[in-house]
């Protein structure tokens, strides 16, 4: 129940924090972040604008720094990390996952990520140095280190032993992982199959095969696929010799799986998906203006192609009027295709051996839409213009529209994956601006050809 914890952060909590920052009340505020688990913390500074952000950071104790690393999004912890130093920094990593810790020191410069490194164990140098060797968007950049392995000729006993003998198990620890003397990974054994078995059973006859390894160099998105599809807890990771290096938890791949969502969104609108609410004006102005001009430049085409039919649009008010229909209509149908295919480029649905079945479907929704809304639409504009010419052009231009959405929709997500851009990104800016061009050339180029056969 809600009403039983300890402390519960609400948007009033967030008040009375900034209230008593801006008073001065800074021991008041040290006593409540003593209370708050450091998830809760990670919250409120990403709630906090800029300067109680860094007042924030300075009044929490520095043992929760690492947790709260954890939490953090990462435009923000690389904003607070690029102000630690380096024996400050390698103290609050003392306890986070291999992984995490590599994923901080990737933000870092070269040569203070060297010092934090030098600050730190040789054991745990070791373990982050591997991590950092693998991409950040891999299965070696996902997993730790951490991992609890045994050999297949020992019985039950010796293993139980031994578990009790190290004391703690690492977080999400759902299978001991068997290797052979070359550290070759050759099996599973379940906690669930180790605590019902008889002492004397021996390791090789309750495991399981190796059959759910994930290569090192797997991509996060297809590690993220697998947790899904399987209803994995964790997962060993292998190197190309079938040597166990690492294990990725659910965890990690919920982090992924939530990443993956906010890229897309953001990517929308143009925005980084970890920008920070309360990022600085100048840093939040650059990074927008980039995907503004790229606007201006796709606006700009359409624009060329109005400007082509000038004469036509000083000759007749009412093709001014009705031109932004058949545009529009386009846009909207065209971006519901790229985020269908968007969503299956993500999933792994979409490869070349149905890319072609996908394109005759969509087209056949254009086709059957362009029809039923030309009718629509073109019935609309005879009865308001009085014009049976004017709705078949508009009729026309829809279905060509369309028409064209719908292939432009499937064509320009997987063109865009071929070359290495990012979909959700370019896809619907590219989309909107085919359907704008289209559009407007066929409803402005069909009213130019009927204005000079005079017709209308």
């Amino acid at each position: 129940m809600a009403e039983q914890l300890e402390f519960e952060l609400t948007h009033q909590t967030l008040q009375e924090v900034s209230e008593a920052i801006e008073d001065g009340r800074f021991v008041h505020v040290r006593r409540q972040l003593q209370d708050m688990e450091p998830e809760d913390i990670a919250h409120l500074l990403e709630a906090s604008p800029h300067k109680s952000r860094d007042v924030l950071w300075q009044l929490t104790d520095p043992e929760d720094y690492g947790e709260i690393l954890d939490e953090l999004s990462e435009d923000i912890k690389d904003s607070i990390v690029s102000k630690m130093a380096p024996e400050k920094l390698a103290e609050a990593t003392e306890g986070m996952d291999t992984d995490d810790v590599a994923y901080v020191l990737r933000s870092l410069p070269d040569d203070v990520s060297r010092e934090v490194l030098d600050q730190m164990g040789s054991e745990d140098r070791e373990r982050v140095e591997t991590a950092l060797s693998y991409s950040e968007d891999s299965a070696g950049g996902l997993m730790n280190t951490d991992v609890i392995t045994i050999r297949s000729d020992v019985d039950v006993d010796v293993v139980l032993r031994y578990l009790r003998m190290k004391g703690k198990l690492p977080e999400a620890t759902d299978a001991l992982y068997v290797i052979d003397t070359e550290d070759k990974l050759i099996g599973h054994l379940s906690l669930t199959n180790l605590i019902t078995a008889q002492p004397d059973v021996s390791v090789a006859d309750l495991m399981d095969d190796a059959d759910e390894a994930i290569s090192v160099d797997t991509s996060a998105t297809d590690v993220a696929n697998l947790f899904e599809r399987r209803n994995w807890v964790s997962a060993p990771v292998v190197n190309h010799e079938g040597q166990l290096v690492g294990r990725i938890t659910i965890d990690d791949v919920v982090d992924v799986i939530r990443e993956d969502a906010e890229h897309s969104m953001m990517s929308m609108a143009g925005l980084v998906d970890d920008e920070d609410t309360f990022a600085p004006v100048v840093k939040s102005v650059r990074r927008r203006s980039v995907w503004l001009g790229a606007n201006v430049l796709a606006a700009l085409a359409a624009a060329s192609v109005s400007n082509m039919f000038e004469g036509t649009l000083a000759q007749m008010a009412s093709v001014a009027v009705l031109m932004t229909i058949v545009p529009s209509m386009g846009g909207v149908a065209g971006n519901q295709t790229v985020a269908l295919v968007i969503r299956g480029l993500a999933l792994g649905h979409i490869g070349n051996t149905n890319q072609r079945s996908l394109l005759l479907k969509e087209a056949s929704i254009g086709l059957l839409n362009g029809i039923m809304w030309a009718l629509i639409i073109g019935g609309i504009v005879v009865l308001w213009k009085d014009s049976l010419i004017l709705g078949l052009i508009m009729s026309a231009a829809m279905l060509a529209n369309l028409l064209a959405a719908g292939i432009a929709g499937v064509t320009i997500p997987i063109f865009l994956k071929k070359m290495n851009i990012d979909p959700a990104l370019a896809g619907g800016m590219a989309l909107t601006t085919v359907t704008d061009m289209v559009g407007l050339s066929a409803f402005l180029g069909l009213a130019t050809l009927m204005i000079k056969l005079h017709l209308i």
